[in-house]
């Protein structure tokens, strides 16, 4: 089992910036792929970007690319998520997600455990 949680959402002006932390517990962290992934409210939860287990490999979104970047420190068991230059359509609910190996991709159903999410209010 892993256990996720979330921090470091709030409400922030377009231009504006954030830096998304989710600290794992449970099993060893560095052998776990991991995810960030987005909901809107009345759409699907979309990909945002992926961090292979070692950090040496990393997937964005294409709506991201550029502006957002995923990070993480396994000596801190946390992944970090730095959004800059956002933009209201970046409002969601952010989750992280640890995949069940050292890389989850973009695909949701190659995550095996979630956090609860953190919300992201970005004002025009």
């Amino acid at each position: 089992q892993v256990q996720l949680v979330e921090s470091g959402g709030g409400l922030v002006q377009a231009g504006g910036s954030l830096r998304l932390s989710c600290a794992a517990s449970g099993r060893t962290f560095s052998n776990l792929g991991m995810g960030w992934f987005r909901q809107a409210p009345g759409k699907e939860r979309d990909f945002v970007a992926a961090i292979s287990m070692s950090g040496n490999r990393r997937k964005y979104a294409d709506s991201v690319r550029g502006r957002f970047t995923i990070a993480r420190d396994n000596t801190k068991s946390t992944v970090y998520l730095q959004m800059n230059s956002l933009k209201p359509e970046d409002t969601a609910v952010y989750s992280c997600a640890a995949a069940g190996g050292p890389w989850g991709d973009s695909t949701s159903s190659q995550y095996d455990y979630w956090g609860q999410g953190t919300q992201v209010t970005v004002s025009s």
